[in-house]
């Protein structure tokens, strides 16, 4: 066999990492809408997960979750876990412990994290939030943003706990979620919590008709890796 001289190429584009539940159907195709291939090199690596999401299955996720960060191919500039409930019941420091004494990244976020930073930059104080979780998944959510500094005067939540349930449930179900949610008190905005919800299509709609921005867990993850990477963030 004759060995043939080949030139290495560098490439330039951002590195980002996403650590997906084994079990979301979702995001992954989100994201593949959002970051087009001139944008970003998108990395997705799995962790094991329940088919149900309770505080014990996310416990569990929190062991795996440095063995699925190992997976991605370093360095990254931005790897984010991607799972609001995780994130708030975990603790987003240890999150980003976990991640960045495992990989080299230059940046760890988090839907909760994103979501967070996306509101504050938008000016939002007083949110409503739509969940598909039970109360144990779905109240430490909301408590995490009252913990922010945003207010979280409604709540509605579909009660749900299985996973493939969860990417099943229908957009015009959320949407009628979120002019239920309107009712309830004067809001500044929404967010869809979950990254295993069907939200993308319905966000500039529903932000249309209720006057007020309508956010997601995929969208602002997407927002804020993208931030953090500093590439222009995805419409």
């Amino acid at each position: 066999m004759t060995r043939f001289p080949y030139d290495l190429q560098a490439d330039t584009l951002p590195r980002l990492g996403v650590i997906v539940l084994q079990v979301d159907e979702t995001i992954e195709q989100d994201f593949r809408r959002l970051f087009a291939p001139d944008m970003a090199r998108l990395f997705v690596s799995r962790v094991p997960s329940g088919a149900e999401l309770t505080p014990e299955t996310i416990a569990q996720m929190e062991r795996a979750l440095p063995a699925a960060a190992a997976l991605l191919p370093a360095p990254m500039d931005v790897v984010a876990y991607a799972c609001t409930s995780g994130a708030t019941l975990i603790g987003v420091e240890r999150v980003r412990q976990l991640v960045s004494g495992t990989i080299a990244t230059h940046a760890v976020t988090d839907p909760l994290t994103a979501a967070l930073a996306q509101c504050h930059a938008l000016g939002l104080r007083r949110i409503g939030i739509v969940s598909p979780y039970i109360a144990p998944v779905a109240e430490p959510i909301r408590a995490a943003f009252e913990a922010g500094g945003i207010a979280v005067p409604a709540t509605v939540s579909f009660g749900e706990e299985v996973e493939s349930r969860v990417a099943r449930i229908a957009p015009q179900s959320i949407a009628s979620a979120v002019r239920a949610l309107m009712q309830q008190a004067p809001l500044d905005g929404v967010f869809l919590s979950c990254t295993n919800l069907r939200t993308l299509s319905i966000l500039d709609p529903l932000s249309r008709e209720i006057g007020l921005p309508v956010l997601s867990s995929n969208q602002c993850l997407a927002w804020h890796m993208a931030k953090l990477a500093g590439i222009a963030p995805p419409v």
